[in-house]
């Protein structure tokens, strides 16, 4: 078993990481970090339990640590990430120094060096990681997950980028509440209501989702050469992300084409057997009324991206528009992060 830490454990995504580790069968939590006023505290002390699951009987009795390398498990040889973005841009470094580093932090997704994976679309990015340590004489590494949105969106978009010359994209995002995590959104000022902003969300979309589907050429990474404009929007809704896509292509759209080719689509993970990989991760819905947060965000344990609605855009040439759903806090983020260290776990340490 590899003894892993968790980053912001007393946070929604940190908790999402233990409530997903606690029976994995390849990672044992040894190490939980959190802020200083946490430190020196048993975990079922230190934090407030909002999963939908009873905490895990293995964390209750570990104390929590301040988020520092120095008070960390030597033994531990993988920590997740669930910091805050000016945090993680601080600290992250310093645990990769002797750490491997799996971040749901966005501080340094984008940055020289530092691998943006989701393992289903560009697992050779992994080969920045040799770089990376040379660069900074680290021992450890850090490998970086995308924004929630982003990797629902990229999932389904990998098949059609494979197969079909894109042109440009346009999607609009309904995204639930959970992601601001779990006071981030009053209540007052989302029920009964839509809040048509989220800040950074549509830049980030826009740049990682083109990242993640370019081409890696001597170190560097050549962004897709298509454009894409986001408009993201916070509703109603606890978990899972809903966007709706419209898709232009160079040549004449055949939707059964595009159906079969997204239903179809495997990735390294599905052939490793990564336990966190999902069977199928795009499902593809026939019902006109489908997908559903509520119904289809728990697909493949949270780790799908279920899509439907897919047909022609009868509005311009050569194009089709859909709808998808992903689970925000499992595949969009704790998920993510773990499927990561599975594959990192599988062909690096």
């Amino acid at each position: 078993m590899v003894k892993v830490g968790v980053l912001g454990a007393t946070g929604m995504v940190g908790q999402r990481f233990i409530q997903l580790l606690a029976d994995h069968p390849d990672f044992e939590i040894a190490a939980l970090a959190a802020s200083g006023r946490s430190a020196g505290k048993k975990y079922e002390d230190a934090t407030t339990w909002y999963m939908n699951s009873e905490m895990p009987e293995s964390v209750r009795d570990i104390t929590v640590i301040e988020t520092d390398p120095a008070q960390m498990d030597k033994d531990v040889e993988i920590v997740f990430s669930s910091l805050p973005a000016d945090f993680a841009a601080k600290v992250e470094p310093e645990f990769a120094k002797d750490f491997v580093v799996a971040s749901n932090a966005s501080a340094m997704r984008m940055k020289k060096d530092i691998p943006l994976v989701i393992p289903e679309v560009n697992p050779q990015f992994l080969d920045m990681i040799e770089a990376q340590q040379k660069n900074n004489n680290w021992d450890g590494f850090i490998v970086t997950n995308p924004n929630c949105s982003t990797i629902a969106l990229t999932l389904t978009l990998k098949p059609i980028y494979d197969n079909f010359n894109i042109n440009r994209i346009y999607v609009s995002t309904m995204q639930a509440v959970s992601g601001a995590g779990y006071n981030g959104v009053p209540s007052m000022a989302i029920v009964d209501n839509l809040v048509p902003y989220i800040g950074g969300e549509e830049e980030k979309m826009e740049s990682e989702t083109l990242h993640l589907l370019g081409s890696l050429d001597g170190g560097e990474v050549k962004p897709a050469n298509f454009s894409l404009s986001a408009s993201c929007h916070r509703v109603p809704v606890i978990d899972g992300h809903t966007e709706a896509v419209f898709v232009e292509l160079d040549d004449e759209v055949d939707i059964d084409k595009i159906k079969k080719t997204m239903a179809e689509f495997r990735g390294l993970p599905q052939e490793l057997g990564l336990h966190s990989a999902p069977e199928q991760p795009v499902i593809v819905k026939e019902e006109d009324d489908r997908p559903q947060p509520r119904m289809d965000r728990m697909a493949y344990g949270g780790m799908a991206a279920t899509v439907g609605r897919v047909r022609k855009d009868q509005a311009f040439d050569n194009s089709f528009k859909y709808v998808l759903v992903g689970h925000n806090t499992i595949r969009g983020a704790a998920g993510a992060s773990i499927l990561n260290a599975e594959l990192i776990n599988k062909q690096i340490l």
